[in-house]
């Protein structure tokens, strides 16, 4: 059941659509800071549904010092794999979707300038 509530907040969506994306075009991880600003929500309010993710065993998270990279569990079960190729088709399709898969190929805590990290 906490597959299931996981899709139903637009902003947990937002955040399954860019893990998948991540996990398709590059290292499958994204950091938190870059999740915040493709999306554009405070920082806390990006952890706080990032941990239901995780809670929900959607999404993993490796810390590195301060920092939080995320990336899409491994299925372990059919529910699990559907509820995943759900998830590449919506965001095939969704132009939210693509648009902040689009966003994020531009973002990246070392590499912006920025230092959102630090």
């Amino acid at each position: 059941m906490e597959f299931l509530r996981a899709f139903a907040n637009p902003i947990r969506l937002r955040l399954l659509g860019l893990l998948w994306s991540s996990g398709r075009d590059g290292s499958g991880e994204v950091c938190v800071c870059d999740l915040v600003t493709v999306l554009g929500v405070p920082q806390p309010t990006a952890s706080r549904h990032l941990a239901l993710l995780r809670d929900a065993g959607l999404a993993t998270c490796r810390k590195d010092g301060a920092w939080c990279h995320y990336r899409l569990t491994e299925p372990g079960d059919a529910v699990h794999r559907r509820l995943l190729a759900t998830l590449e088709a919506v965001a095939e399709s969704d132009p939210q979707l693509a648009a902040d898969a689009e966003r994020l190929r531009y973002v990246g805590c070392g590499s912006s300038g920025r230092g959102d990290c630090r």
